[in-house]
């Protein structure tokens, strides 16, 4: 009895884990400092080797280099930085009814076989016959009604850091974002593959454009623990059958 007791108490002290970090406080920030785009920034890519100069290219005042004034400025490396643009307003409704219905009816009369509804007539209850000795009555009715509708609104920016470059040249792109209003904590998660080409002079991509895209906008905090059924509710939710 002990046992289960301390058991029951172990339980409930891990489930609280969880949410005893901002208890009284507001809720803490995620450490940067094995993020992913941190670990992008700073590893050292694949090295390359320049070309050799030419003397015309000496002389002249205009570089094509992503530092100059003319340059491309456009993240191409591991460890660049871009902009996601998220500007997302979908509307779907979907509609669908179904009637259906069925009735029949079947009889078997057996009035001469061999003499013997005769017979059998004969010893059974008066007003009973034999004649109809099989009827058999059935209808069937089904209906069903659904209706499906959603409307989505959400417009973010975000920069995300290149953590890849895949052989084909694919980048891949991760970001996040935290804001902390009062003791409730949002925060915006952004990963994906994106062309290079598919990447504006302004160096910004939509969300459109990235493959693979997984977009998602939470938060934690007081209220959202006061939002969320607690985790007992949970449990019987899903083991009780009614």
């Amino acid at each position: 009895m002990l046992r289960n007791s301390c058991l029951v108490v172990l339980i409930l002290a891990l489930a609280a884990c969880g949410r005893a970090g901002h208890i009284g406080k507001e809720p803490d920030f995620t450490p940067t400092t094995q993020s992913p785009e941190r670990v992008a920034m700073i590893a050292q890519g694949i090295p390359t080797t320049p070309l050799p100069l030419r003397t015309t290219d000496r002389a002249s005042l205009w570089s094509g280099g992503q530092g100059s004034l003319l340059g491309d400025r456009r993240a191409v490396n591991r460890g660049d930085i871009l902009t996601v643009v998220i500007d997302i307003k979908e509307q779907a409704a979907i509609s669908n009814s179904s009637a259906r219905s069925r009735s029949g009816s079947e009889s078997l009369g057996v009035p001469d076989l061999f003499g013997i509804p005769e017979r059998i007539n004969q010893g059974i209850t008066d007003g009973a016959s034999l004649d109809s000795a099989v009827s058999l009555d059935s209808s069937s009715q089904s209906r069903g009604d659904g209706s499906v509708k959603r409307s989505e609104q959400l417009t973010l920016r975000v920069a995300a850091t290149i953590v890849d470059v895949l052989p084909n040249g694919v980048l891949a792109i991760e970001g996040s974002q935290e804001v902390r209003v009062n003791f409730e904590l949002r925060e915006l998660l952004v990963t994906g593959y994106v062309r290079p080409e598919d990447i504006s002079r302004q160096n910004e991509i939509t969300y459109d454009k990235i493959a693979s895209a997984r977009i998602s906008y939470g938060g934690r905090g007081q209220i959202s623990d006061m939002q969320q059924p607690r985790y007992g509710q949970q449990v019987l939710d899903v083991i009780l059958p009614f």
